[in-house]
């Protein structure tokens, strides 16, 4: 299904003369303005003689599906359907009436949800969709997957209408409303006109449904749908708000005191981080989340359901701009933008409408993946980045990239602040797998009860499995391996090469069969003939430097190499493969008309390496080896290679290249080491050599270049020189750097460090806490360290209760989520607190901490709001 087609025909002067139709046409009464309404008694199909008959219900419900398929009474004039207009049907010919049916069933229930008029508009339009289809248990059970998705989206589509009929059918919720908005506004640019402001209506519409559905891999197997609403999918990600490369803490910032030297903020929530700023260059690794947020940031934008932290983004209109959609044709201008978007209906936008956004400072442009233009290409879209900024102030701009693919600063003389995603902490890991498997249960209740013992054990098996833990670092990865463990019932591969292996194998293979579906093209191809196929096409995205293709290209590339795939060539053409493997492989989308690329880029990046591995291209590796857009594949390539090419391709990586720079070859050679732990097989000299021409890089001079080296994995950890004899300035570096691994094994190693008494080195240590298993860091680590002048963080009530039984610590940092009884409860002895950092918009008032008699200085993070009810005596320092 294409949600942006969808969209597109649903829009306001289609679905609002519906929906009235839902309403008595007068209020209740002015007898009852002083209280809420039920919302049987604003419906025009309760009661004795109700004005709206179920038939009429029923027609109302089967013109919506009508107008979102193109075909109604309703359906907005179009030209004559293209073929790809056809192929993405929502549902199958014949399901239409009994998706009708369980829409009408399911608006049925607003006379029936035990909610009044007020308790509904309190409620946001995604919230108030759940309740009403949790009123209607099983309304959609004899639907298939793709009905039960068009449910969704045509539920989703008219919620935000049905509430707005509700606060003009009721004169209390009417009131209510406008005394609360009463005052609002005040500094807001001008209105657009009547014309722009209609547009903006229909547009928000269509970008709010475009972009909530994400892909949950994995979820997509027996009686399952293949993407997710965001409303559900969507789990709040953490950044690390210092720039990365900062120097030691305390070198740069806002002044904070004494208290705050030497010493980082943690991670906050991305929200947080992002609350107002203007211009803002987000890093994140492959699958960290970086589109997720911008599409979270769109929808919540479009629907203006943003959190107070982000108030600054109400009123804004979004544009979510994939760079891979204009890297070839350069940064698009105003009047491209919606078609640079994806919005289908960009021909409709009122002259000059863009430019007027702009130009009032409305807009909020969300620039995704600068990393997918070709690098020869990122110094202009840098140059046109700071061309609009310059020429439309008062706009804002985030804009993602993978980490190594900009300088550090890149966007620091254009006034850009950089963020880092951060890698998903041990409560990450475990929300998102009782998250998914909640989903999961939603969806296949029958199987609730092994869902409950499949979360249950992979739960302990991240936490207590070192290289589970080690893959479990960001949301692509944690899916797959809840994907994996309940496809495979509970077993696991180790290792990220069988990890890949077996996801291939479950989306290729095991998800039709799961589906019990049936061959419907024509074409049905084993494993190996689609995993063939599509390295094809990625090997085509690799040499060209694309992460998308034109969808004629990705045909003619098939026809290229279908004769060499008999099983492939006799079943059809290269355009009927094409479409096999688009619908059914799981892994092509086409993001845009005429368009294709890999629903992630991890996977073009696999099976890039497998098609350079299989043709024994080495050297094309070895040509590219220091472009940031080859790490990953050359990762897995070692992975993949035998014994012998994987000597080979190591010592390639060692060796002098000629063209390539001091700093390019350097990165070559920890390339080289961070590939060691893919080596299934490696003669034992060949890791020695690798170690030898590393081991002095691994003595970073600077912070920037010792965070650097985390990349590598604990490969590095084996590499690091021994800490005790070297001097604090260095042994913070290698803190740093030691700190930056996420896994068990370097607990060993700092160890060698707990016992210094330089700030910078305990504040390291300290700061670490999240990345590791706590009740062994607490023991091993913090136990250890002197806690003069030292903030403690607690991120959680497992680490609370660690440092409770430690005896507590007199200045400590908060970290994380708490109420405040669990802080009361958690921090002891009360009377040992003297500071507290409150580095987490707790988002209460303050009196609480009357109960800690000796605290005397509160201080506030720089990205929180001001705190009220500080009990006297307590000084409050704002960083």
């Amino acid at each position: 299904m294409d949600p942006t087609l969808v969209a597109a025909r649903l829009t306001p002067d289609v679905i609002a003369p519906l929906i009235r139709t839902l309403f008595v046409h007068d209020g209740p009464g002015t007898d009852l303005v002083d209280r809420p309404v039920h919302l049987s008694r604003l419906v025009s199909f309760t009661g004795e003689k109700p004005a709206l008959t179920e038939r009429d219900l029923l027609r109302v419900a089967a013109e919506l599906v009508g107008a979102a398929l193109g075909d109604g009474p309703r359906a907005r004039p179009a030209t004559a359907p293209t073929a790809t207009a056809t192929a993405a049907r929502p549902v199958a010919p014949g399901e239409d009436s009994a998706v009708a049916d369980a829409l009408a069933r399911t608006l049925r229930a607003l006379g029936e949800i035990d909610m009044d008029d007020l308790q509904a508009a309190r409620l946001l339009p995604a919230e108030f969709a759940r309740r009403l289809h949790e009123t209607v248990p099983g309304v959609t059970r004899a639907l298939s997957a793709e009905g039960t998705r068009f449910h969704s989206l045509l539920l989703d589509s008219v919620a935000p209408y049905i509430l707005r009929f509700l606060t003009l059918r009721s004169p209390y919720v009417a009131r209510v409303l406008t005394e609360q908005l009463s005052g609002h506004g005040a500094g807001h640019a001008p209105s657009p006109s009547s014309e722009d402001a209609a547009f903006e209506e229909r547009y928000a519409h269509a970008t709010a449904v475009l972009h909530n559905h994400l892909t949950i891999f994995g979820i997509d197997l027996a009686h399952s749908p293949d993407s997710w609403p965001l409303d559900a999918a969507y789990l709040g990600l953490q950044c690390e708000p210092r720039p990365v490369g900062a120097g030691p803490a305390g070198a740069a910032g806002p002044a904070g005191g004494p208290d705050a030297a030497g010493q980082d903020e943690p991670p906050v929530p991305a929200e947080q981080a992002l609350s107002g700023r203007s211009k803002v260059l987000v890093r994140g690794v492959a699958g960290s989340g970086k589109t997720t947020l911008l599409q979270w940031l769109t929808v919540a934008t479009a629907r203006d359901e943003l959190p107070d932290a982000l108030a600054t983004l109400r009123g804004r209109v979004p544009f979510l701009l994939p760079v891979r959609r204009f890297a070839q044709d350069g940064f698009p201008s105003p009047d491209a933008f919606l078609t640079a978007v994806g919005y289908p209906d960009a021909g409709s936008q009122p002259p000059g409408w863009t430019d007027r956004v702009l130009g009032s400072g409305r807009a909020l442009l969300l620039i995704d993946g600068i990393d997918e233009a070709p690098e020869s290409d990122r110094e202009e879209v840098r140059r046109k980045l700071a061309d609009w900024t310059d020429r439309h102030p008062g706009n804002i701009w985030i804009v993602t990239s993978r980490p190594s693919a900009v300088p550090e600063n890149w966007l620091a003389a254009e006034g850009f602040t950089e963020l880092s995603l951060a890698p998903m902490s041990r409560e990450d890991v475990a929300a998102f797998i009782q998250r998914w498997h909640r989903a999961a249960a939603q969806q296949s209740p029958a199987d609730i009860d092994r869902l409950g013992a499949y979360e249950h054990t992979l739960l302990n098996a991240v936490r207590i499995t070192r290289d589970l833990g080690r893959l479990a670092t960001n949301p692509l990865m944690c899916g797959l391996l809840c994907a994996l463990h309940r496809d495979r019932r509970g077993y696991l591969p180790n290792g990220r090469k069988e990890l890949y292996d077996a996801a291939l194998s479950m989306l290729l293979e095991r998800r039709d069969r799961e589906r019990a579906m049936v061959a419907t093209d024509g074409v049905d191809l084993t494993r190996q003939p689609k995993i063939q196929l599509l390295q094809k096409l990625a090997h085509w995205m690799l040499l060209n430097g694309r992460s998308e293709m034109d969808r004629d290209v990705a045909i003619e590339t098939l026809a290229q190499h279908l004769p060499a795939i008999p099983d492939a060539a006799r079943q059809g053409g290269p355009v009927e493969v094409y479409r096999h493997l688009l619908n059914r492989t799981g892994l092509l989308r086409e993001p845009t008309p005429g368009t294709v690329d890999f629903v992630h880029r991890t996977f073009q990046d696999y099976l890039s390496a497998r098609a350079t591995v299989q043709r024994h291209d080495f050297p094309l590796l070895l040509e590219h080896a220091h472009h940031d857009a080859w790490e990953d594949v050359i990762r897995m390539a070692v992975a993949l290679a035998r014994p012998d090419e994987c000597a080979a391709l190591l010592d390639g990586l060692l060796a002098p290249h000629a063209g390539v720079k001091a700093a390019e070859a350097r990165h070559r050679k920890l390339l080289a080491a961070a590939c060691l732990e893919h080596a299934t097989e490696l003669d034992p000299a060949v890791r020695a050599r690798v170690q030898r021409f590393t081991r002095d890089m691994v003595r970073p001079s600077t912070p920037s270049a010792a965070r650097a080296l985390g990349w590598i994995g604990p490969i590095v950890l084996e590499m690091l020189p021994d800490p005790r004899p070297v001097p604090d300035d260095e042994a913070y570096l290698l803190a740093i750097t030691a700190t930056s691994i996420a896994d068990d094994m370097a607990i060993d190693y700092l160890t060698a460090l707990r016992d210094r008494g330089h700030h910078d080195v305990r504040a390291q240590l300290a700061g670490a806490w999240r990345h590791y298993d706590t009740a062994r860091y607490a023991r091993e680590i913090i136990a250890h360290l002197e806690p003069a002048e030292l903030y403690f963080p607690v991120s959680d009530l497992e680490e609370l209760h660690a440092l409770r039984r430690l005896g507590g610590r007199p200045h400590l940092q908060i970290a994380g989520p708490f109420t405040p009884d669990q802080l009361i409860e958690g921090i002891h002895p009360a009377e040992g607190l003297t500071r507290l950092w409150l580095a987490y918009d707790l988002g209460v008032s303050m009196e609480w901490l009357s109960a800690f008699p000796q605290l005397d200085t509160l201080k506030i993070g720089h990205r929180i709001r001001p705190v009220t009810g500080v009990p006297d005596g307590i000084r409050v320092i704002q960083l």
